[in-house]
Formats: structure tokens, sequence, C-alpha cells
């Protein structure tokens, strides 16, 4: 079996489109053209840095997409890409962005190895920027092209790195003051369940003292999200609930592909394993692609740096969170791929019981082009529960996803 690996190829696409060197604090620049892709692109783009923390040590990169239908009334939304160390350019290219590599499907005849050429870019016709704009955020400092100026910067934790999102917005906010007044919602998927709430209250509490500008917070919504300390411990029950493994085998369970139980194993972060466009390559092999300006900035790109991070995970549950924003009466979505074993739908379920609120709209199948997508639970604290996809369930189920995000930011039922 073979699996794409191609990622670090992206240090040389950005770097011919950024027009500023990564080691300078700089405005975002409208992005226009991106090599591999045909033409001017048919949407707004604009990347840049915003410096948080003290003297503005930690340089925070970020993506900003403008909704395709009607940016000065639909809703912004920061999304978080998991991990934590996941860029947020994964979430961009492979679940909800406009653009995303060509596929390349594989059978009885293997293609010709990767030459280290640009892979080909085209629209994704399910992205989530049909209907939203999208702040998509490298956090945290170390993630994707976020980095930091001292050494002592480079520490972050759960609590540090949201107050860093906070300070980000506001500073972006006062930078581009015509999208206050839209509705704007947190999002993030995977660790993005632990950063997201606590980013969603300190908004919340910053608007209740005054503090200018005041975000307009409606909601937020989190796919396979990470919440409490514990949840792992709900693989193996779910692996033997969904006929994975047998009463004998109940302790072990191997073999499989976590975040999509129905796909071929693979490393996780890696293409889907149908879709590909040649021989893995190492992230060393491909260093040439490094030719940032001021590159030791950040070192070596990585889609997940995880391993790299200098971070701690001092947020063992994310429960408390959501039970507050509920109390404040912020909306919520929470959805969860009914094949993803690594935050598998049962311990989702369990955490969101806890709360013990009573259900208002109860276990349903929700219906796309006919077809049951998955199924639904409606709250009396405003958050919806659904299901279906893997774990990242945008690229696994896409028309689907969009069309779940559409109803729920549309106030309609799923």
């Amino acid at each position: 079996m073979l699996c794409c690996n191609l990622f670090s190829v992206l240090l040389l696409l950005l770097a011919e489109v950024l027009h500023f060197p990564v080691c300078v604090e700089a405005a975002g620049s409208p992005v226009k053209f991106l090599p591999g892709f045909q033409g001017p692109l048919p949407f707004e783009l604009e990347t840049g840095y915003i410096g948080v923390g003290d003297s503005n040590d930690v340089q925070l990169f970020y993506y900003f997409i403008k909704s395709e239908s009607n940016p000065k009334s639909d809703p912004l939304i920061l999304w978080l890409t998991g991990g934590p160390g996941c860029s947020a350019l994964s979430g961009l290219l492979f679940e909800i962005g406009p653009i995303t590599f060509q596929p390349v499907e594989y059978g009885a005849f293997k293609p010709a190895e990767y030459n280290g050429s640009f892979p080909s870019l085209v629209l994704n016709p399910h992205t989530w920027t049909k209907i939203a704009s999208f702040i998509f955020l490298d956090l945290p400092v170390g993630t994707g092209f976020s980095y930091a100026r001292t050494s002592a910067a480079h520490q972050s934790d759960d609590l540090q790195a949201s107050d860093h999102a906070y300070q980000f917005l506001q500073k972006w906010f006062n930078d581009h003051p015509e999208f206050l007044r839209n509705p704007f919602y947190m999002a993030g998927d995977s660790y993005s369940g632990i950063s997201v709430p606590i980013i969603s209250q300190l908004i919340a509490n910053g608007n209740e003292k005054g503090l200018e500008p005041f975000i307009n917070l409606k909601g937020y919504f989190l796919g396979n999200p990470s919440t409490f300390q514990g949840e792992f411990n709900y693989r193996i029950p779910y692996a033997h609930g969904m006929g994975l493994i047998s009463d004998e085998l109940f302790e072990m369970v191997e073999g499989l592909e976590p975040g999509q139980i129905l796909e071929p194993n693979c490393e996780f972060g890696s293409l889907r394993p149908q879709k590909w466009f040649g021989e893995r390559r190492s992230l060393d092999e491909m260093l040439y692609a490094g030719r940032l300006r001021c590159r030791g900035s950040i070192g070596k790109w990585k889609r997940c740096a995880e391993d790299d991070l200098h971070f701690q995970k001092i947020v063992h549950s994310s429960i408390p969170y959501h039970a507050n924003l509920s109390v404040k009466g912020y909306r919520s979505l929470i959805y969860s791929g009914d094949h993803d074993m690594m935050i598998p739908y049962i311990s989702t379920k369990a955490w969101i019981r806890s709360l013990n609120c009573s259900i208002v709209d109860d276990w349903r199948p929700w219906i796309v082009d006919s077809q049951v997508a998955g199924y639904t639970r409606t709250y009396s604290n405003k958050m919806t529960f659904a299901t279906g996809g893997g774990h990242t369930a945008p690229e696994y189920k896409p028309v689907e996803c969009l069309a779940m995000l559409r109803r729920w930011l549309s106030y309609q039922p799923l």
C-alpha cells in the first residue's frame, strides 16, 4: 500500500506567493496566484502575520479567505486544526478550503515516481467558504509558519495559546473593522476541542467586560473534538461494538486506520490512500523546498509538528467551558465521525450527556440527497450533535458536511 506524504512541497509553493520575509512582522497581503493552479484565484485570499504576547515575540501566521457568497453579511469563522501542532493549511487543503490537490486514482498501473514538481491544485466544489469567511490560524506558536522570536516565547500551553488566539482576533478585527458586525464563530477539529471552548469563553468574557473591539460571537462548532482525559478508553468498546474485534480480542486492537476504520491502514496525516501523486518521500529528502527568505525563523515546515512543540497540555477537560458557554446561551454544533476510532463518537456522547441538558429533538437521521448522512440530536442548551464520516469528517463526507454546516449556520434543523 502506498501513502502520499508530499506536504513539504508546500514550503516552496507558499514561498513563491508570500510577499514578505517570514522573519519580519507584516500586515496581511493579498494572494492572487498559486503555483499549480491555472489562472488567477477565483476567491479572495490574504495571508499575513500578527504579533502577540510580550513585545509581539510570538508571530502567528494566518490565511484569510472571504466568503464566496456575501462576505459583508455571511458568518466569519476562525478555524484551528488539531494536533496540537497541525498547520491550518491541513484543514484548508484537505477538509474545508476552496482548493485542494488534484487527485490521481491508482489502480493496476503505478504512475511515475514523484519528480519534485508542483502538484496540481484544483477547486474544491464543497468548500465551506461558499457560505462563510474563514480565518485559518497556525496555533500554537511553532505550528505551520507561526514562530517565536525568543526561546522563552517558544514555550506555550493550552491557556497561553488560547490567550494568544484572543489577542490575535482583537488585532485582526482592528485591521479588518468591516467584519465586526458579521456573526462570528470559533471552530476546529480534533485537539481543537480543548482550545476552541477556551477561546470562546475568553471572547465572551471580554465582551462582558466591555473590551474593544466587541466580537460578535454567536457560538462555536467542533469536529471529533478531544475533550477530556480518558476518552481514549472508549476506543476498545467502540471497536468491539462496531464488530472490529471479537470478545477474545477485546483488549487488543491493531492493523486498523483509526481516523477512518473503513480505510486502509496508513500514516495519519497522509492523503487518503486512494488519491496519491507518486512514491512517498521523507521531509528530509524534500529540504530543497525550504528556501524561504529568513528561513531560520521557522525551521522546517511540517504539516503536524507536535513532537517539535514546546507545548504543555495543562487543560485535561474542556467540559466546564462547554457548560459555561451553554449557560451564557451560545450555540454549538458537535459533529463526530461514526467511523472515527481516534476520538470515538461514544466518548463524545458521554461528555455531552454529562452536561445534563434535556433533549429537544431526539435521535433521528439527517438526510442529504435523499440518503442518510448520519444521525443527530439537539439539546436545550442550543447544542446540536451529529454523526457521519471519519476523524476529519469533511474529508470523507464533503457533500454532507457542507449541507450540515449550511443548515446549522442558517438556524435550520439538520
